[in-house]
């Protein structure tokens, strides 16, 4: 049997998603917690790994268990065993044909920024921070020319595993509340590292450093020394993975984020 598996977790504390020997990683830490539910070892495959630091909303894996199992016990079973940073959602019976990578049709992810001169302490792992403001009118401006089916080498990271840099990037939305920032990325598929340095190019031009245009020549040089630093993980969260109908994945719970109602409802822009 196939199940399906809506996870959020903090991942402050942890080392990324994919397992590792030490075992601190959100993978390590579930499958532990399968194992202990399901008293044999479980395997998940997961629909994007994230790195140490960044969070997940709407995370999707799928595992394979000779096993019957209500899906409210999967849910209830499995929390019982994990850390209160980690929590799974919803469980689904899936087709044998459903994959959580390689079905995936789009993957949607937040970036939450604080700008202000003082760091929050309340804020420590959930935001990223700047203590400069912002241009958002150039940072929009320059976002534009990423939209829509490109060659991201530019942003990628030398460790990234994809077969291919080309990925279609379908919506970049900048919004402001307050003191906060909130970003939103919506593709087909990342690579390595995209939405951080991607994040790093915009605050580059948000901050003057360079102008609107530039992004443009970044993208198109390929390069990714041409681009600026990498950005703090800290606000970044997976949000959602998207398929297609026929598999009725759950929608993620996106209301549990704190900040998440600023894309349901009226904010400035």
């Amino acid at each position: 049997m196939r199940i399906a598996l809506g996870i959020q977790y903090d991942g402050t504390a942890f080392c990324g998603w994919q397992s590792q020997p030490q075992g601190k990683t959100v993978q390590d830490a579930l499958e532990r917690a399968l194992e202990e539910f399901a008293r044999v070892p479980i395997h998940t495959v997961v629909a994007g790994r994230t790195d140490t630091g960044v969070h997940g909303l709407g995370q999707v894996v799928h595992f394979d268990a000779d096993l019957e199992r209500a899906e409210f016990s999967w849910v209830r079973g499995t929390n019982a065993f994990l850390p209160t940073t980690v929590a799974v959602q919803w469980a689904k019976a899936m087709p044998e044909t459903f994959h959580a990578r390689f079905s995936a049709s789009e993957r949607t992810y937040y970036y939450v920024l604080h700008v202000h001169p003082v760091r929050s302490p309340l804020l420590a792992g959930r935001a990223g921070w700047i203590y400069t403001p912002l241009d958002l009118d150039a940072m929009r401006e320059a976002a534009r020319c990423l939209i829509g089916e490109h060659d991201f080498s530019a942003f990628r990271s030398s460790e990234c595993q994809a077969k291919t840099p080309i990925k279609h990037l379908h919506q970049i939305d900048i919004r402001s509340c307050g003191d906060l920032i909130h970003f939103r990325f919506r593709a087909n598929a990342f690579l390595h590292h995209m939405v951080r340095n991607l994040m790093g190019c915009l605050i580059a031009v948000g901050r003057g450093r360079y102008p609107a245009e530039w992004l443009a020549e970044v993208l198109a040089s390929r390069n990714r020394d041409r681009a600026a630093p990498t950005f703090m993980p800290e606000g970044l969260y997976l949000a959602q993975v998207g398929y297609p109908e026929a598999f009725a994945v759950p929608p993620a719970p996106l209301g549990s984020a704190p900040w998440s109602g600023i894309w349901s409802k009226g904010a400035q822009t």
